[in-house]
């Protein structure tokens, strides 16, 4: 039961706090003006307390603080411990979509854009987020004949530069042809530049500019030149138009929209730069604990710009509702973008109906979004029960933990672990198991089981080691499995048993076992099968999870057999490393075409030492 620290020793200062449950593991981070007043809120009399406020408080064993200077390195040092710890009790993003941005790569050579998902890149420059990857496609195909940037991979311009001919968007007028020399890097250069500008929402000055040229070739009686140019104007200027004008040309905003209920809502973010839609962007928050309007924005800003923007921090932004300590948050973004940011509710006027329309967004949003899942987060959470019924568990199982075995032959034995949270696949806690102990031409059963009983032995044994660690220092298998699923029939589940038993662990982790033949579930002591109804939950999300994992085991089994079938024969020659190794295989089409490629067609490649592919060869051919 969680103790109220001794009066007077937690300080009248700001910093961030720390419940932490009996395990030792973080379950709530919060950020405080003066953590004394905030933390005495949390040992009043439990009745007084929001419902699920009270069982945080319940869960909770001690409770930890850290002391900061102000209230924003309390508010940084908050969302770096979200970060690390992702507490159970804390806002988490259930529809954390990635958006697709616009992305150039400004450190190569001759830099392209290219659509681009996922965690940012040094040396990238990012524009967006987009709703959709072709919106990105679509603005390119407008612009790509007035900034014609190659579009092209690196290896595809690697390809046609040795080939010393151009691909079709060169000759179709949409890139300038860099793989042959058509175009200096000064040139190229202005092409870049002229695309940013025209994606930072500057298209006026790019039209003005093509429009002059359009009339300087006309008046040079160069009618077909100034025919090009005028449709490239055109086409700027349908690019142009899909970038909805909604403010002021000077003016850079982000306008936040939120809808939801007391368990959930939905944010929706319009990037407003120069007065135009550039981007928007999105996520469902799950509130976890009871929050209020404003302490939903406040999250919603801590998300949207702890990291810097893709396109920069605004000068302004528009939500419905003022966070708790909005000076705070203003404070802190201003110090991320150099010059004052402000925070405000619109009250009338066109930023007011941008406002409404934003929230709008939301609204539909959320709707799709709860009708997508309410089916759903009702049949797993009768699944859950009724596998606590049917397997006679202490608990419902919130994870759950399945594993498999996978080989062809004897070769490249692997093992699978799979695990479900709440009823859903938690991708980030899948692992993966060589099994080394076990290898040959002939595989029987007793092999099987061995390999069954190494990958549970390393996965269990490693729990128990995480477990004495401090929380600080502990890996990727400190939480156990409420329910052990392991794919077979009793052979396997007598091996789970005899690992949980060998490790003391038989009393806290429940297992069983899923027979593929009838779909028949086996408990420990027991001979028969245990009846599961064939069209129960409980019954299908089990299939799930042992599909799941089977074919988890099946994807690592092939990776590791395609991995050794196709470099094995490069194995062992001096010189030759990974990355080398991958440009021979890349640009020779694949290991067949090495292996027939004669002795001069290796020394051709300006990159490879003349040794190296000497030893290539000799490797493959023999002695020459």
């Amino acid at each position: 039961m969680l103790q109220r620290p001794p009066a007077g020793t937690i300080p009248d200062a700001p910093g961030s706090y720390q419940f932490k449950d009996a395990e030792g593991r973080v379950i709530y981070v919060g950020k405080a003006k003066s953590l004394r007043s905030r933390l005495s809120n949390y040992f009043a009399e439990p009745a007084t307390l929001h419902p699920r406020t009270a069982q945080m408080v319940a869960t909770a064993a001690t409770v930890e603080w850290i002391q900061v200077r102000n209230e924003v390195e309390a508010l940084m040092l908050e969302y770096s411990l979200l970060q690390r710890f992702k507490p159970r009790f804390n806002v988490r993003l259930v529809d954390d979509k990635s958006y697709p941005f616009l992305a150039i790569t400004m450190t190569h050579e001759w830099p392209r854009p290219m659509v681009m998902r996922g965690k940012r890149r040094k040396g990238v420059r990012y524009f967006g987020p987009y709703g959709h990857a072709y919106a990105i496609r679509e603005t390119l195909d407008l612009v790509l004949r007035t900034f014609p940037v190659r579009t092209c991979s690196d290896a595809k311009l690697e390809r046609h530069t040795k080939q010393g001919r151009p691909c079709l968007l060169y000759h179709i007028e949409k890139c300038s042809g860099p793989c042959i020399g058509a175009v200096d890097h000064e040139t190229y250069d202005r092409h870049l530049a002229g695309l940013v500008e025209f994606l930072e929402g500057n298209s006026e000055p790019v039209v003005a500019q093509l429009e002059a040229d359009m009339a300087a070739a006309a008046a040079d009686l160069e009618f077909e030149l100034a025919a090009r140019l005028r449709d490239r104007a055109a086409s700027v200027r349908r690019a142009g138009e899909k970038q909805q004008m909604v403010a002021e040309r000077n003016e850079d905003l982000d306008v936040i929209g939120i809808a939801g209920d007391e368990l959930e809502a939905s944010v929706q973010v319009f990037i407003v730069r120069r007065g135009r839609v550039v981007g928007r962007s999105g996520f469902v928050m799950d509130k976890v604990l009871a929050l209020d309007d404003g302490e939903v924005v406040a999250r919603t800003l801590e998300e949207l710009y702890y990291d810097e923007p893709a396109m920069g921090m605004p000068k302004q932004v528009l939500v419905p509702t003022l966070p708790d300590d909005a000076a705070l948050y203003e404070q802190w973004l201003s110090e991320h973008r150099g010059s004052r940011v402000e925070i405000r509710v619109p009250q009338r006027g066109g930023k007011r109906q941008l406002q409404e329309t934003v929230t709008h967004n939301a609204t539909e949003v959320f709707s799709r979004h709860r009708l997508r899942r309410a089916s759903d987060h009702n049949s797993r959470a009768k699944a859950l029960n009724e596998l606590q019924d049917h397997l006679g568990l202490a608990e419902a199982p919130l994870r759950i933990e399945c594993f498999d075995m996978s080989h062809i032959q004897g070769t490249d034995y692997v093992g699978s672990m799979v695990v479900m949270t709440d009823g859903l696949p938690d991708k980030r806690e899948y692992r993966r198991f060589k099994v080394k102990t076990v290898g040959g031409e002939h595989i029987g059963d007793s092999d099987d089981f061995a390999a069954m009983e190494e990958v549970l032995t390393r996965r269990f044994s490693n729990y128990l080691e995480d477990r004495s660690k401090p929380i600080a220092e502990r890996g990727k298998f400190q939480y156990p499995p409420q329910l052990l699923v392991v794919d077979g029939g009793k052979g396997q589940l007598n091996v789970a048993v005899r690992v949980l038993e060998s490790l003391g662990l038989e009393e806290e982790i429940p297992v069983c076992s899923l027979a593929k033949q009838f779909e028949e579930v086996f408990l420990p002591g027991g001979p028969d099968p245990v009846r599961v109804p064939r069209q129960s939950e409980a019954l299908f999300l089990l299939q799930r999870i042992r599909d799941e994992s089977h074919r988890f085991a099946i994807t690592f089994h092939r990776e590791l057999r395609n991995k050794r079938m196709t470099t094995s024969v490069l194995d062992g020659i001096p010189g030759l490393g990974e990355v080398r190794r991958k440009r021979l295989v890349k640009e020779l089409g694949g290991v067949k075409a090495l292996k027939a490629a004669s002795l001069e067609q290796l020394r051709e490649l300006s990159w490879l030492p003349d040794t190296v592919a000497d030893a290539i060869h000799h490797k493959i051919h023999g002695p020459s």
